[in-house]
């Protein structure tokens, strides 16, 4: 882009700042957001013209170029932006799965698979016990607890595993969850607010929650994510998932649960833990919910569009579900035994954006 285009066009965008702030709040904003748009695909279309060729400009080419009347190259920012989303949906589908292994689903069928070889369950031809048998006998996955684990250690630091020789360990990974489902109650606790206070539903501007913060915290998060779920995390999430969702119907097969006095498959589960295992079932409830929470906002973090300059009517809209999903995920977090220690949402995001505990407190609304 040529230093008198670069010229014009920010001139040109000052004048026009100046004369839409004569038009009213909600004509504003779409008409802000469609220049902003014009401006960027502009300068797009004058960088592609750079006159200035790099070996002229280092003295190697056939003429010299002058620096201070030469073409200013347009250098787009892309970094967050280069992730691989079938990684990030992987990762999400990992999370549901490593929930559901703290929960023990995956032990109760290793308890039943014993109790059917010993006779100590009183099934025999049923649904049940014919895909039980099959279970057995063809040992459909490929991936086993070992791998899980070992996945499990290196996208999420999640478990005692040994870390993999020479992998990369997402270490920070709960600690930025945490931040992020923090970040996303906050925000609509804070709209919440505003929308009393205003006394009305339609809040004109930037509402009080803090998009940015939201916006930077899952960018870094898919980062991690994206970084460190190479090699068989995708075959292994998908496998496995599968795998785990035949197991939970082998659980709700009617035998099964006769044979437990069960009236559902997660009975089935509970009675198995509580009988067989040492502590019995333990937040079962709690592990659920986060299961599902969790993936569905780790799923929005993937397919986000994280831009800085997001419409805030838009973003709002955009990251309803997942507020939701926060709030529900925090709830049954501070009901585990890691969670009981969880300061809140409050504390918990002024501390993950790095504001110490004494400025913490004083800047406590």
């Amino acid at each position: 882009m040529a230093n008198g285009t670069n010229t014009t066009l920010q001139g040109f965008r000052s004048f026009i700042s100046q004369e839409v702030e004569r038009l009213p709040p909600q004509e504003r904003r779409a008409v802000v957001s469609a220049l902003e748009q014009l401006f960027e695909g502009l300068q797009d279309r004058a960088s592609q013209s750079d006159t200035t060729d790099f070996p002229d400009l280092i003295g190697f080419g056939t003429e010299a170029a002058d620096v201070a009347v030469g073409d200013i190259p347009q250098l787009r920012a892309d970094f967050d932006d280069a992730v691989t989303v079938t990684q990030l949906d992987a990762t999400s589908k990992l999370y549901f799965l490593y929930q559901h292994e703290r929960m023990g689903v995956f032990r109760v069928l290793n308890i039943l698979r014993r109790m059917f070889h010993e006779g100590r369950i009183r099934v025999h031809r049923g649904p049940g016990a014919r895909k039980l048998y099959l279970i057995e006998k063809w040992q459909p996955l490929r991936y086993g607890p070992r791998d899980r684990l070992a996945a499990y250690k290196r996208v999420f630091n999640y478990g005692r595993a040994p870390r993999p020789a020479g992998a990369i360990v997402n270490v920070n990974f709960h600690y930025q969850l945490v931040a992020l489902m923090s970040a996303l109650a906050q925000y609509y606790r804070d709209i919440t607010i505003g929308e009393v206070i205003r006394g009305s539903q339609d809040i004109e501007n930037r509402p009080y929650g803090t998009q940015a913060t939201i916006i930077r915290i899952a960018t870094d998060l898919r980062y991690a994510l994206d970084r460190a779920s190479y090699g068989n995390i995708v075959a292994l999430a998908h496998e496995s998932s599968l795998y785990l969702k035949e197991l939970l119907e082998l659980f709700d097969m009617p035998d099964i649960k006769k044979a437990f006095d069960a009236n559902n498959k997660w009975d089935v589960v509970e009675q198995v833990l509580n009988r067989s295992v040492v502590g019995g079932a333990r937040e079962l409830s709690q592990r659920a919910k986060m299961a599902e929470a969790g993936r569905e906002v780790l799923q929005w973090a993937a397919h986000a569009n994280l831009a800085t300059n997001r419409d805030p009517a838009a973003f709002q809209i955009d990251t309803q579900r997942a507020g939701a999903h926060a709030e529900a995920w925090i709830a049954a977090y501070r009901m585990t035994d890691e969670g009981r220690r969880f300061p809140g949402v409050g504390q918990n995001l002024r501390w993950a954006v790095g504001l110490p505990d004494r400025d913490a407190r004083l800047h406590v609304a």
